[in-house]
């Protein structure tokens, strides 16, 4: 089989060109650009087996970046792995916000509540490298791979297993966010993300819980003038402002993505004297 007729196949299955052409350069250990300018090349028998093999997979819904093992994110590149969500570009506006609301001070100390892969925790410390960053995860095995990816990007971070703030006893920050589970346990569209851990997907029931502990517990956490931000899903915009408002925070306000969908909502800690 030529490499051109093995992207056929894929296409022919349903695959997007691009994704097939980065299955394909992951079996082959070779660009996109590599792949392009010797599609007449014909694939060994070793090859052609391990090609079969990742296709089903990928044609079976399990996503590219579990079976690449690599994905990425705010300009970096993870590990992945079914401990951990794939990062998704939406997320990328929790950073941007994020940035935006960072304390001035020397080292500010901000934290990541459920970070997965490390990706939003390590695209703050990349882009504010003077900022003391915690991740956390009740996850032992997602901060495995986050820890990795920290490890092999050279930032560094703190890490906390525990369920959201209990990770951090005692400990307080200039800036909490959070990209937590927050899909209702009925939703129908949980059957197409069956491939990644449940866990960091709903909290089940309506969608809120871990969007309610969160808010919950964060005022024992912030220091004055600190902001707590949110992603959520694209209709939970009002109620997440109803419970920092009800919670005692000001300013809550919700985010569109690039899409135009209300994707992040956050408020400032500023407690009654």
């Amino acid at each position: 089989m030529q490499l051109r007729d093995a992207l056929r196949q894929a296409e022919a299955g349903g695959l997007p060109r691009l994704d097939a052409q980065l299955l394909l350069g992951h079996v082959l250990r070779q660009t996109r650009t590599w792949l392009v300018a010797h599609d007449d090349d014909t694939l060994t028998p070793l090859q052609a087996h391990a090609w079969q093999g990742v296709l089903a997979r990928r044609l079976a819904g399990e996503p590219l970046a579990y079976i690449v093992g690599k994905h990425g994110f705010y300009g970096l590149v993870l590990d992945v792995s079914p401990a951990v969500l794939v990062p998704r570009p939406e997320t990328e506006l929790l950073v941007d916000w994020a940035l935006e609301c960072l304390p001035t001070s020397p080292s500010p100390a901000a934290i990541d509540l459920g970070t997965g892969s490390g990706a939003v925790a390590l695209a703050l410390k990349h882009s504010a490298p003077g900022a003391e960053v915690t991740a956390t995860d009740a996850s032992a095995a997602a901060l495995t791979v986050a820890q990795r990816n920290a490890d092999r990007l050279g930032l560094a971070l703190k890490f906390a297993l525990g369920s959201w703030w209990q990770a951090v006893p005692g400990r307080n920050f200039g800036l909490a966010l959070s990209n937590p589970p927050y899909i209702a346990g009925a939703d129908p569209h949980l059957a197409a993300l069956q491939h990644e851990p449940r866990m960091a997907l709903t909290p089940e029931g309506d969608g809120l819980d871990a969007l309610r502990d969160i808010v919950h517990a964060a005022p024992l956490h912030l220091l004055p003038g600190a902001w707590l931000l949110l992603e959520h899903g694209y209709d939970q915009g009002p109620a997440v402002r109803t419970l920092l408002s009800q919670r005692g925070f000001s300013l809550a306000q919700t985010r569109p993505d690039l899409a135009g969908i209300p994707r992040c909502t956050g408020a400032v800690w500023r407690p009654a004297n």
